[in-house]
């Protein structure tokens, strides 16, 4: 099996605790112990809002303000090789390629962004299908794909099962203008549409989620289904 986790900075480092990043390395060392073959890409949180808010006042550009951010993820990229010691590439993948040679080496591969414009959301939704992965896994800061943003309206609707399709309209109306809320970007959800990929948004704070998610398909989250694709994966009975 092989899967591609994206974990928010926020969610793996929100606080620079290095217990609550040797916990998600160890989720990952376990599902790679047990065969899996295991990709990560790591956002940028709090820490990069901070710099490029930062760096929007001194005047950067948009472009640099993403380089800015691409470089944050990179170094919680780090962070996680860290925890995870000898079983990841201990370089920072830099595109698909190195992902991907990491991989077909047997090494858990880990990486922030890839150019300015594109989310680590997008990143992993890409890498996904570069990679031919069976499932990704997004490990945000809310347990699911909601209707609406649940902090700010109290009607909003949890989705437990959406297809792709289904996903993109969801996403797209929360995806408009400064502050989005939506837990997965517009143009990762156009991805995961293309590629057909089964995906997961899942409450990643509690890492152990992730773990269950990809081994049996419990997570309490979204399910992200495409159309015809009845039955549970295999892999999941196997587990």
């Amino acid at each position: 099996m092989r899967v591609v986790v994206c974990i928010g900075g926020s969610v793996l480092a929100p606080d620079l605790d290095p217990r609550r990043v040797e916990a998600h390395g160890e989720v990952i060392e376990g599902l790679a112990a047990e065969g899996c073959s295991v990709a990560a890409v790591v956002g940028g949180g709090g820490v990069a809002r901070d710099y490029i808010g930062t760096a929007r006042e001194l005047g950067a550009n948009e472009v640099q303000l993403d380089r800015i951010g691409i470089d944050v993820t990179r170094i919680n990229a780090r962070l996680l090789i860290a925890a995870l010691g000898a079983d990841a590439d201990p370089k920072v993948a830099q595109d698909y390629e190195d992902a991907g040679d990491a991989l077909r080496r047997g090494d858990v591969s880990v990486m922030g962004g890839v150019m300015p414009g594109q989310t680590t959301d997008a990143v992993a939704a890409a890498l996904a299908e570069y990679v031919g992965a069976d499932l990704l896994v997004y490990a945000t800061s809310v347990d699911g794909v909601y209707s609406a943003d649940p902090d700010a309206d109290a009607d909003a609707e949890k989705y437990g099962r959406l297809t792709p399709a289904e996903l993109v309209d969801v996403i797209a109306p929360m995806s408009r203008g400064a502050g989005a809320s939506a837990p997965v970007d517009l143009l990762a959800a156009k991805l995961i549409e293309r590629s057909g990929m089964r995906t997961i948004v899942l409450d990643g704070t509690d890492p152990d989620r992730i773990g269950t998610a990809v081994r049996r398909g419990d997570h309490g989250g979204t399910d992200v289904v495409p159309a015809g694709d009845d039955g549970e994966p295999t892999y999941w009975a196997e587990g």
